[in-house]
């Protein structure tokens, strides 16, 4: 069983769990993703296969630092929303976020090597290569549909 990883004094790992709708999307906002609006926000428990984050004293036990995977439960598991808030930054969170969600991984997926992959941002890019990630280019390419894709069908 995936235990819970060791952090500073003044925070608690909640595993299996997501923050609240009102802090993931501040938690997107303050760490310099892409805002969700109400909707996108509340569909994402459904779309999760498996999340965790963490809480401050110093936030009056609100989330600063979040995780989660999507997945198919089989081969595919995208690690998304690894968000710290800067003012949590530097004290080694998103790396317990990140490791608990590979040891997560490794412990329910089923036999065979798992497909991990996720979208790294210029911040989070030493986090992930410290981990084990590496870049997929020229092998695979990450593509995306541009704003306003739905007037083009």
């Amino acid at each position: 069983m995936t235990t819970s990883p060791s952090l500073p004094s003044g925070y608690a790992f909640h595993s299996g769990t997501l923050p609240s709708v009102p802090e993931y999307r501040h938690l997107r906002a303050a760490s310099g993703l892409t805002p969700m609006t109400e909707a996108q926000s509340v569909a994402v428990p459904k779309g999760t296969w498996f999340g965790c984050h963490i809480t401050s004293d110093s936030n009056e036990n609100q989330a600063v630092a979040m995780g989660r995977i999507i997945s198919d439960g089989a081969w595919y598991f995208v690690v998304a929303d690894m968000a710290v808030l800067p003012e949590h930054q530097r004290k080694g969170l998103g790396d317990a976020i990140l490791k608990h969600m590979l040891a997560y991984i490794k412990e329910n997926a089923p036999e065979g090597e798992p497909y991990v992959t996720l979208s790294a941002d210029p911040p989070g890019r030493r986090l992930y290569l410290r981990n084990g990630f590496v870049e997929s280019a020229p092998k695979e390419v990450g593509m995306m549909l541009l704003d306003g894709w739905r007037d083009n069908l």
